[in-house]
């Protein structure tokens, strides 16, 4: 009996929201782990319409039959009591978009873990797949990290790296980290269980931080030097995307190449040669590769050209 006991699965509160999260929750399902339920941000308003969107973990949630919990605020006295009530051993978060109370973080046996899409302390909040390629490094990862009460500052329990590639978009690596984040945490539970994880503090020194996007962090400025640009442009790519204006028109760029040829018109400036559209940038040109104009699909350049009334001399912005 005693043995049985010893085997017995931590109990799983699984907290998440976006895409990013899913992964996490199916791999806890698929390794056997009982999830007691799962915790998710509100149905929020989304497209042209704002009709209520249910978040990607909810619906994977209700898809497999699994309690979900959608509080406004976890630090609710409706919502600790459901806590209190479903008692679990351990608490899993992933990209869930609320910082949990003392409460929370200090009932479960096995205390509320993380999985954060950077190597931190580097890229603590929100966005940091987003600020990571636009700031351009070339390296970055997934940490498992022991919860506290701050904004991503808890003991790293679990950390791998890996390379961003020089084209990889926000898309592409997002989709990555996310993988690679759900096989690390089944890892980690599994050495938590077995009591063989060394918690490591976070170095305050070596602290940096990635906010929450404004709408203004992506607008193109021209006069930017190109590398800086293309790092903007795959940093928000496929969302919310980069952007610049055309007669009074949102144009979004998706992906575009560098081209270091010093330009000799002001930034900002077109050159249309009928099989490309070049744009003068602060220190060389931006040759467009896919991109969506207001009110329109997202197609290829060659696509867009066609239909294009952009001429040479013409300015974005």
């Amino acid at each position: 009996m005693e043995q049985g006991v010893q085997m017995r699965k931590p109990a799983v509160l699984f907290m998440g929201t976006p895409e990013f999260a899913v992964p996490s929750l199916e791999i806890l399902l698929r390794r056997g782990y009982p999830v007691v339920g799962v915790t998710t941000q509100p149905d929020r308003p989304k497209g042209r319409g704002k009709h209520l969107a249910q978040p990607p973990v909810k619906q994977f949630a209700e898809a497999h039959q699994l309690p979900v919990f959608q509080p406004e605020r976890v630090r609710s006295p409706e919502f600790l009591q459901q806590f209190k009530q479903l008692a679990p051993d351990l608490v899993v978060v992933a990209a869930f978009g609320q910082i949990l109370p003392k409460a929370i973080l200090e009932q479960p046996r096995l205390g509320c873990i993380n999985v954060h899409p950077s190597l931190l302390p580097k890229y603590r909040g929100a966005a940091p797949l987003n600020w990571t390629i636009i700031r351009g490094e070339t390296r970055t990862g997934v940490t498992i990290m022991q919860m506290d009460e701050g904004m991503d500052s808890g003991d790293i329990l679990l950390q791998e790296e890996t390379a961003i590639g020089p084209r990889e978009t926000v898309g592409d690596l997002h989709d990555r980290l996310a993988l690679m984040g759900a096989q690390m945490l089944i890892r980690t539970i599994e050495r938590i269980e077995a009591g063989t994880l060394a918690r490591i503090p976070q170095d305050p020194a070596a602290v940096t931080f990635a906010p929450r996007l404004k709408k203004e962090d992506g607008l193109i400025r021209w006069e930017a030097g190109v590398h800086d640009l293309i790092q903007l442009i795959r940093g928000l790519s496929p969302s919310p995307g980069a952007y610049t204006f055309t007669d009074g028109k949102t144009l979004k760029i998706f992906q575009a190449d560098g081209l270091d040829e010093q330009a000799t018109t002001p930034p900002g400036t077109l050159r249309n040669n009928g099989k490309e559209l070049l744009i003068a940038a602060g220190n060389g040109s931006i040759s467009l590769l896919d991109v969506q104009l207001e009110g329109k699909k997202r197609i290829s350049i060659q696509d867009f050209l066609r239909g294009c009334r952009l001429r040479t001399g013409d300015r974005l912005g």
